[in-house]
């Protein structure tokens, strides 16, 4: 797998950490800018309403929940493509990005009647009617937008392997600003439109999808330096190898994202189970904790790149070099972000309700033993992320996977489920409950990175 004859002379550690920056904070920018734009959707249905405010939260987790799932051919897109670039395979560049959008537009179609028939399931897992509704609605439209989310990721994933990543950030930032007008006209009526609510969210979020995905379309297939790659000449026809080739790669992807994210959507069911305020309380600390987590995951698409890019030529030095490099800089970032979580909580929770609601007391007291809470898993979270785009970068991606659903579903669940009913801690034994799986992925993913790769 690795060339260790290898000169080991490379990068500096600085030169690492440039390097890492320049394609990172782009990435990093993206992420916050994609976040961004479900920061605006719940914001605003915070104000809208607290029943609003939870349907939305319940249906935005679900929909992230089978999104992620979809997501592992993206995301195996990245590491083969970086790969291939540094080999000089032009060819299997176009076959891994096409057969990723193939295979993201199969699941799109597939997935489709679980968003269409949604309101039983919710109602099989406990959540109150009304929530359940107002969620089978949203869910019904945002569901149309499963396949131009997948195709854009997959897009993405394809352009910051070729380390062009400007152009994700300004298209998503340019879609954050959409994203807000036309929630201020759909779901408050404003400007002569109809007040729709959830669903006017739903249509936002929707029309904001596939205008990204036409955006971005255009700049892959016609920007001149992008052309010899071909991406969408004889779309329609198959690959069969490279079809499989990606989803070999992509699917332990897929169920390990799956495996943390139903961890998180179990939990704001559990909390769902609690109470409307608690669930409520819950989505706006998931907003704020994962808006930080953006920093981490662009980092983590940063190093799966150059991972992937040092696994491809052979240069086992310098991808340790640069491994050691990302973990430091995102510890530092965890370290701060701790900071401002246990300093200035409820600031950041009052952007998220309505000054007139009649449960803005109940939340921000919840919310801010949240905080504290996510606090404490800041070190954890973003060490399991990043050790999993490291192990991307190298094509290692089944027994991570397997360490993940242990980690998440065998320590993280049941300890969730145990502190808050069992031993009566609630809202607040949920959220250390995650704490204790997030931690398992984290010690478990990097001991599996480290051991297994070859000394230089």
């Amino acid at each position: 797998m690795y060339n260790l004859s290898h000169p080991q002379h490379g990068l500096t550690v600085t030169g690492h950490a440039k390097s890492l920056l320049a394609l990172g904070l782009p990435l990093i920018g993206s992420q916050l800018a994609q976040f961004g734009l479900h920061v605006t959707d719940t914001v605003m249905l915070g104000w809208y309403g607290t029943l609003p405010l939870a349907a939305g939260v319940l249906g935005s987790s679900s929909f992230f929940v089978l999104f992620i799932l979809g997501s592992g051919f993206a995301k195996a897109v990245m590491p083969m493509v970086a790969s291939a670039e540094a080999r000089g395979d032009e060819v299997q560049v176009r076959r891994v990005a096409r057969m990723g959008l193939w295979l993201s537009i199969l699941f799109g179609i597939l997935i489709y009647p679980l968003f269409w028939y949604s309101e039983p399931v919710l109602l099989a897992l406990g959540q109150e009617p009304d929530v359940a509704a107002l969620a089978r609605d949203y869910l019904r439209l945002v569901g149309l937008g499963m396949i131009p989310a997948l195709m854009v990721m997959v897009l993405k994933n394809y352009l910051a392997a070729l380390e062009r990543t400007q152009v994700q950030l300004w298209v998503t930032l340019a879609a954050v600003p959409i994203n807000g007008i036309l929630n201020w006209m759909l779901i408050f009526g404003n400007w002569g439109a109809p007040e729709l609510g959830v669903t006017g969210s739903a249509i936002a979020t929707l029309i904001v999808q596939i205008v990204t995905l036409l955006v971005i379309c255009l700049y892959a297939g016609l920007l001149p330096s992008l052309r010899k790659y071909q991406l969408f000449i004889r779309f329609w026809k198959p690959d069969w190898p490279g079809f499989a080739a990606v989803f070999r790669l992509g699917w332990p992807m897929g169920l390990t994202g799956l495996a943390e994210s139903g961890l998180f959507q179990a939990s704001a069911l559990m909390m769902g189970w609690i109470g409307t305020v608690e669930l409520a309380a819950h989505g706006i600390a998931l907003e704020i904790t994962a808006l930080t987590f953006m920093v981490h995951v662009g980092l983590a698409n940063s190093v799966t790149v150059r991972t992937g890019r040092f696994h491809g030529a052979g240069n086992i030095a310098d991808l340790r070099r640069g491994a050691a490099v990302a973990i430091a800089l995102s510890l530092v970032f965890a370290g701060l972000t701790v900071l401002v979580f246990l300093t200035f909580p409820q600031p950041m929770i009052s952007v998220f309700i309505d000054p007139a609601s009649t449960d803005r007391a109940a939340i921000l007291a919840i919310g801010t033993v949240l905080l504290a809470c996510a606090a404490l898993f800041q070190l954890a979270d973003s060490m399991q992320v990043l050790a999993l785009g490291m192990l991307a970068g190298v094509h290692d991606t089944k027994i991570p996977m397997v360490f993940a659903a242990i980690s998440y579903w065998v320590i993280g669940f049941p300890a969730s489920y145990a502190l808050a009913f069992v031993f009566g801690y609630g809202a607040t034994g949920i959220w250390l409950g995650l704490v204790v799986g997030l931690a398992a992925a984290a010690a478990s993913l990097m001991a599996r990175f480290w051991l297994r790769l070859p000394r230089a």
